[in-house]
């Protein structure tokens, strides 16, 4: 069955307009499992613009599946092992981006990568490598031992938004998951993802676990957060 795992990071932004405590990350995961999502994810990006440590120690406090996005650095590492999230995506991070702009540089860093994942595994953490739909970028997701690769669909959401061709960048994406999936790595998918895009990918049979954050909050402002996760999940499980 493919699951759905909704990025909460928004919630904490909206929260920190005004620097109180309202809307509450914690409260609004919890609403979001109530309504069916499969997990929670959450990114602690470095400057902490959205999600703060606190937020992190709370959600991993609950029961909730908590998905954890983190920079892929030595300092990340240790706040991941100290709160033990029960999955942890590592992805790429530049402090002046908007947001996350592509995959991994996973052949470049592939031995400080390795290292990460190995500790991240050793405490039973199921850990993904956030990467772009390339071969390459899934042979050494293997090689470092990955349990799972979250491929990028930034691309292709942007092509499908501006009403492009595109074919070929889905063609890639689906060459990739059948791939991943043969040689024995989950297969997830994440970023820049609606309603139509999601149901593009969502006949990508090899594509497991879909995670959506800016768009699910963002509808969710105009429709209610039941009514477009329930809307997602139509689409991903249909």
């Amino acid at each position: 069955m493919k699951r759905l795992g909704v990025n909460i990071d928004h919630v904490a932004t909206l929260r920190n307009a005004r620097g109180g405590l309202h809307p509450n990350p914690l409260v609004v995961a919890k609403e979001a499992m109530k309504f069916g999502a499969d997990s929670i994810t959450i990114h602690l990006r470095e400057d902490r613009r959205h999600i703060k440590d606190d937020d992190l120690k709370k959600l991993s406090k609950a029961k909730i599946p908590l998905n954890l996005e983190i920079a892929c650095n030595f300092k990340m590492m240790k706040i991941a092992l100290r709160n033990n999230p029960n999955f942890v995506c590592l992805v790429p991070e530049k402090r002046q981006e908007i947001t996350t702009e592509g995959g991994l540089n996973i052949i470049k860093y592939h031995k400080k990568i390795k290292f990460i994942v190995k500790k991240l595994n050793n405490k039973k953490i199921r850990t993904s490598l956030f990467i772009n739909p390339t071969i390459k970028d899934i042979i050494y997701s293997k090689k470092i031992n990955a349990n799972c690769v979250e491929i990028h669909t930034g691309r292709l959401s942007d092509l499908v938004k501006k009403k492009k061709n595109y074919l070929t960048e889905l063609r890639k994406i689906k060459k990739c998951a059948k791939f991943a999936d043969s040689i024995g790595l989950e297969v997830h998918a994440g970023h820049g993802m609606d309603y139509k895009t999601t149901k593009i990918l969502s006949k990508v049979y090899e594509i497991e676990e879909f995670n959506i954050g800016h768009f699910i909050i963002g509808e969710a402002v105009s429709i209610g957060l039941k009514r477009v996760i329930k809307k997602i999940i139509k689409i991903i499980k249909n």
